[in-house]
């Protein structure tokens, strides 16, 4: 894993809009590089580990706390 993370506060906001904010971020960073993703939308359980899989990304891991969700998104490629 690469030590180019950006992270990404998708809180409050609802589906689909954490996985497109997610998308337009991994545009931007190298291959390799790592998202960390905030959200606390009930959907992004399911739709943030679909869009890894449709897209070829690596999901590092997914963990809650607190009344909200950590993801870390490894970019393809």
């Amino acid at each position: 894993m690469t030590d180019e993370t950006e992270t990404l506060d998708a809180l409050g906001l609802l589906c689909p809009l954490p996985v497109l904010k997610a998308r337009k971020r991994l545009k931007s960073l190298p291959a390799g590089g790592v998202l960390r993703l905030l959200a606390d939308d009930p959907a992004a359980i399911i739709d943030v580990p679909h869009f890894c899989s449709e897209s070829g990304h690596i999901l590092i891991s997914q963990d809650t706390k607190d009344a909200y969700q950590v993801y870390l998104i490894q970019k393809a490629g």
